[in-house]
């Protein structure tokens, strides 16, 4: 096939890729977009590109464009990649995908709600020379792999306002070329174990921060993956070094003498083999294509499948990069400014726009007493986001797929999780459009005093002077229940809190409560959020969690109407494909959740998911969702993928005897 392409930005790398697509059997150059017109005039006249735009929107719109070459400087990456995925175009974006793990989920996603190819641009993935290599490693040419060492390193003697140093363009040298070592570390290691790619367990990392910017002119890692493989990788862009890629096993090494750029405009490239004992063999990869000639054709033979089989990068193996990245960039001590919580880019969408919600979103709402706005059925759990960025990528996703109500606690992440909620809101302006239930008075320090001390707090790091609803994280049986009443009801009078309840009380404790406010004319719980879901809870996952799965519970909740917020909802992984009986990588599922009758339940929860055409985990979803009472599942996703495959719960409609046949009661 011929793919029409067109190039985003007019820098060094962009045109080394103009002359491969023009060397390349399926691509034709057609169009080139700059920042200003002279630039784009000047690239097109370089290569012979009939349409030039002062501007990228305009090349986005051209309906002639197939494919775009992103190739503008990293913080851009993610924004342009997302605005052409939604323009219907192709992607082969310049690594890295995006300044970070957080972005470049974002862009997955729209490549994928889009239905667009993407591909980062790690050329050397796509040259023989590697797939040689994964050849080499997979048929134990030296035996099981044990460490690999990788570097990339220049010196460019450049001063600190070059986009190399500068941190408002991504600068330094764990971005630039960092992120080579650490997807060949990954590829090699993967393949050892039998797989595409690994992800490391563990990152360590050292390195020099520029004085003046504070990004990386030269850093080291050391990365630790399963089967005990190490390696050991390097990056600058003010240092040289012997840019090589070297892989010891129990039977030999393997040496890469020219691993990023082999053959640039066709040719040899060597590995070089030593096996112990042996003479030292060199495998001859003879390919005469350029290099980025191979890289476009790459994308034009694999548009159809929307990624490129590996050893090119494929979404998930971008994805771990990036991860890899982030964490080594932790380790250093590098964050961006523009990743900063009060950054003026952290006001706006991956995407550089003010956060709206979709003309269609599929969210259900409900109606908690005292609230005053709706509640959506699903609520976003607020206690594993790891950054602003990362609680910036989630909350915003589910916000635009209609997503009002938010979960967090004092006690989670000692307050992070708090804190960053908080800001979001703020940074997105949107207090009045949020739910927001927060926890507090956790046992050990659950009584009165505890409560107005630790809510004191939450309400300083959500930066807001209210919280829509308030549960008690705990109870404590040794304190009369008039007394949480009435420090509750101070709140309530004070209008620091909308509504309030309880989690993981009990029937008793509940009613007491109420019977309490109501003898003394106060408010009572408007809600309470214990455990409830398709599986029965087998064992707590935590010491003082309650259950209100069980049939006294619920006809408690359908009588009385009480709107539960259950957490675990779709019990922690469960329904998960990979659940089976003999299952052991997660001890917590096991212990909880594992059980002769829950595993019919799963039986049942995957047969009902073929009938409607979704995952098990959304059959689970939907069941609590469809009980004889007011619930509002809190749902606890640690990525876009996960929130993505969530939200059919929401379109399914279970009768009510499918809710009584998936719970064993038909």
């Amino acid at each position: 096939m011929t793919l029409r392409w067109g190039i985003l930005s007019t820098g060094n790398i962009a045109k080394t890729f103009a002359a491969g697509v023009r060397r390349s059997s399926t691509g034709v150059l057609i169009a080139v977009a700059s920042r200003s017109q002279a630039a784009a005039d000047q690239f097109g006249d370089a290569f012979d590109i009939p349409k030039r735009y002062a501007g990228y929107e305009a090349l986005l719109a051209d309906p002639d464009v197939d494919a775009v070459y992103i190739a503008t400087p990293h913080p851009l990456h993610a924004e342009w990649a997302i605005k052409a995925a939604e323009a219907g175009k192709h992607i082969l974006c310049e690594k890295p995908l995006a300044l970070n793990h957080p972005q470049a989920q974002a862009v997955v996603e729209a490549a994928r709600e889009h239905d667009v190819f993407l591909m980062e641009a790690f050329m050397y993935r796509c040259h023989p020379q590697t797939a040689k290599l994964v050849e080499l490693i997979r048929q134990g040419v030296i035996g099981d792999v044990r460490m690999i060492q990788a570097a990339f390193g220049f010196h460019a003697r450049v001063g600190p306002e070059h986009r190399l140093l500068s941190n408002a363009l991504g600068g330094g040298a764990i971005l630039d070329v960092g992120c080579y070592p650490v997807s060949m570390a990954r590829l090699i290691a993967g393949v050892a174990l039998g797989r595409d790619f690994a992800n490391p367990v563990r990152v360590f990392g050292a390195g020099r921060l520029n004085p003046t910017t504070g990004v990386d002119e030269y850093a080291v890692g050391t990365l630790e993956f399963a089967g005990g493989i190490v390696a050991q990788i390097a990056a600058g862009v003010m240092l040289n070094m012997r840019n090589v890629v070297h892989i010891f096993g129990t039977e030999g090494d393997i040496l890469l003498t020219s691993p990023w750029i082999p053959a640039l405009h066709g040719g040899v490239a060597d590995i070089i083999v030593q096996r112990r004992s042996e003479p030292k063999h060199i495998v001859e990869v003879e390919c005469n294509e350029w290099l980025y000639a191979i890289e476009a054709d790459t994308v034009a033979r694999n548009i159809g499948r929307r990624q490129a089989p590996p050893p090119a990068m494929s979404w998930d193996d971008s994805l771990g990069n990036m991860h890899t990245l982030d964490r080594w960039r932790q380790a250093i001590g590098l964050t961006y400014a523009q990743e900063q919580p009060d950054a003026p880019e952290m006001k706006l969408t991956v995407s550089r726009r003010p956060l709206t919600r979709r003309s269609d979103p599929r969210m259900r709402y409900g109606q908690i007493a005292g609230v005053g706005k709706p509640v959506s059925r699903l609520v976003l759990g607020v206690d594993n986001q790891e950054n602003i960025a990362y609680a910036s990528v989630m909350f915003d996703a589910f916000f635009e797929h209609g997503g009002n109500a938010f979960d967090t606690a004092f006690i989670y992440g000692s307050g992070k999780h708090e804190t960053l909620l908080g800001q979001w809101i703020r940074n997105r302006g949107i207090r009045e459009e949020v739910v927001i239930l927060d926890k507090g008075a956790h046992t050990p320090f659950c009584t009165p005093e505890d409560l107005n001390r630790q809510f004191a707090i939450s309400l300083e790091r959500l930066q807001t002077d209210y919280v829509d609803i308030y549960m008690l994280h705990r109870d404590n049986p040794q304190v009369p229940v008039g007394e949480f009443v009435e420090a509750l009801n101070e709140h309530y009078r004070a209008g620091r809190m909308r509504a309030f309840g309880g989690s993981n009380w009990t029937i008793e404790r509940i009613e007491a409560a109420n019977a309490y406010a109501a003898a003394h004319g106060l408010q009572g719980f408007s809600a309470i959020s214990n455990n409830f879901s398709l599986a029965r809870m087998v064992e707590p996952p935590w010491e003082g969690c309650l259950s209100a799965g069980t049939p006294e519970f619920r006809a408690w909740l359908t009588r009385t109407q009480t709107p539960l917020f259950p957490w675990s909802s779709q019990a922690r992984g469960f329904f998960l494909d990979d659940t089976a009986p003999d299952f052991k990588a997660d001890p917590e599922r096991v212990r909880c959740w594992f059980s002769d009758d829950n595993f019919e339940r799963l039986r049942r929860a995957r047969e009902l998911a073929k009938k409607y055409g979704v995952l098990p985990i959304n059959i689970a979803l939907a069941y609590v969702l469809h009980q004889p009472f007011p619930t509002f599942p809190l749902i606890g996703p640690r990525t876009l993928y996960e929130l993505r495959t969530s939200l059919p719960a929401l379109d399914v409609t279970l009768t009510p005897d499918e809710v009584k046949w998936l719970n064993l009661e038909a």
